[in-house]
């Protein structure tokens, strides 16, 4: 696979777009390095996480559309500078392909002015998640990096998930298609923001995707090893042009071998979900056809 370098003046929805459109790919590969269940062989290394990322970064760069480190992973085990340097290493050899940073920030004022600087600047992402319990001034921070993405937690995959998220409004509007409204009329003005809508809930996915419009990306988690369903994930949430998800696997491919194999494992892991969420894309939109002409 060719990559051709994007100018990183580039909005992050444009960026996101030219990667599906020549990766043909809605696979995210998601980054979590966990030392306790890396392969012996690369814990013999002197920067055992960043080596174990890279090698699995440029084995999986022919199937993804973006990448996706948590921070949590990197900063509990002391490995802030291993995570500069991947994704310093990510922008620079596959700059076709967007960095999402995972840290689900929620704070506001100066914190929330720092949190961007460190997720925009230091690690040099090209979208970060957050959380939108604090309102727009926790938002608005982010939203002042005009070519940078916002993904902002709708409907989580998590089973706690449902203990706010189906609080209704007034007019009996659950919580997590409140804020799908509010993002999509109030806080999308500039065109940055994305939604967190699980894997786990088609039905959900289905109604975010109904309220928020074609445009709007959905970060998708729960495939893989969380078991969430790819066909009718893609079914609920694809948009008219079967784009408009980034469909996150990270342990399933991270840890498909615990052996010498275990990049040739991650490769196979990759391709076999982007073929499966492609075959999906490709059920979806012949189904999209036949309503269309019936």
């Amino acid at each position: 696979m060719l990559f051709f370098n994007i100018n990183c003046m580039y909005k992050f929805t444009d960026k996101l777009q030219n990667a599906w459109d020549k990766q043909n790919s809605l696979l995210v590969v998601g980054l979590d390095p966990d030392q306790q269940r890396m392969p012996e062989s690369i814990l013999q290394s002197k920067t055992p996480i960043f080596d174990f990322c890279k090698g699995i970064v440029d084995a999986t760069a022919e199937y993804a559309c973006a990448f996706k480190p948590q921070i949590a992973y990197f900063a509990s085990q002391g490995a802030e500078m291993a995570l500069t340097q991947l994704c310093h290493y990510i922008s620079s050899t596959y700059p076709d392909l967007p960095i999402l940073l995972d840290s689900k920030r929620g704070d506001i004022g100066t914190t929330a002015d720092h949190y961007a600087k460190e997720a925009f600047e230091r690690y040099r992402a090209d979208a970060i998640t957050v959380n939108p319990y604090l309102g727009f001034d926790s938002i608005e921070p982010y939203l002042a990096w005009e070519k940078k993405g916002v993904i902002i937690l709708c409907r989580t995959s998590n089973q706690g998930g449902s203990d706010f998220q189906f609080f209704e409004s007034a007019d009996g509007t659950p919580l997590y298609l409140e804020v799908a409204k509010t993002v999509a009329e109030k806080w999308n003005l500039t065109g940055q923001c994305a939604l967190v809508v699980g894997a786990t809930f088609p039905e959900e996915l289905a109604k975010v995707r109904a309220c928020v419009g074609d445009d709007m990306p959905l970060l998708v988690p729960g495939i893989g090893a969380q078991g969430g369903d790819i066909e009718a994930t893609v079914m609920a949430g694809a948009n008219s042009k079967g784009q408009g998800l980034l469909i996150n696997s990270s342990r399933a491919i991270l840890y498909a071998s615990s052996d010498t194999d275990w990049q040739e494992a991650a490769v196979a892991e990759a391709r076999n979900t982007r073929d499966s969420i492609n075959a999906a894309r490709e059920l979806f939109l012949a189904s999209k056809e036949k309503a269309e002409s019936a």
